[in-house]
């Protein structure tokens, strides 16, 4: 009887590390970014940098990015998100991916993971290209997605706290940050693979 409680007792683990693995993106998908300001669809083409369409698909699956606010907004540069409304979604999530060559450019409406100046450092953080950044493309960063639908609604969102929120206090407390020192920034109500 034991015995059949732990093997028990490992499924349930077994399983719990399993969700945070990344699951194989279909070719070509869409996702809908149900928004303070409104939809915005972006369809996604996995050949333009797999891993990074693996990871987006298997986050929206998990709804990793419903409540998230869009942290970031630079105008004529970048909109960014990815941390999640809650700090241990954030946790366990921040798991890094393998950077990827870029095969297209950073042009405006494009979707592209967030990455730090060290190798292989995207986790959840991305940003949708507000203007032509072709620059970024030697550095590294590689597109995966576009705004297809919607790009009135990205260039409405909330720009008057530009870079000032704290990175490190939206891991630490999540919304609860947010909602209290930037209250204004537009967010994503939910996220879903398109039928």
């Amino acid at each position: 009887m034991r015995k059949a409680a732990i093997i028990a007792f490992l499924a349930v683990l077994t399983m719990g590390c399993s969700a945070s693995a990344d699951e194989k993106a279909p070719d070509n998908f869409k996702v809908n970014f149900d928004t303070s300001r409104g939809m915005v669809v972006v369809e996604v083409n996995r050949a333009d940098a797999p891993i990074g369409a693996d990871r987006l698909y298997t986050l929206v699956k998990a709804k990793y990015f419903d409540g998230a606010r869009f942290f970031r907004v630079v105008p004529g540069f970048v909109v960014q998100f990815g941390l999640a409304a809650d700090p241990a979604v954030i946790k366990k999530w921040d798991i890094p991916i393998k950077d990827e060559t870029p095969k297209t450019t950073n042009a405006r409406g494009t979707l592209t993971f967030a990455a730090s100046s060290m190798p292989n450092s995207r986790t959840t953080q991305m940003f949708i290209n507000l203007a032509d950044n072709g620059r970024l493309d030697g550095i590294g960063f590689a597109p995966f997605g576009k705004v297809i639908s919607g790009m009135e609604f990205v260039d409405q969102l909330y720009s008057g706290d530009g870079e000032r929120p704290d990175q490190g206090e939206i891991q630490a407390q999540g919304n609860a940050y947010l909602q209290k020192a930037f209250p204004n920034l537009d967010y994503i109500k939910t996220a879903s693979i398109a039928p």
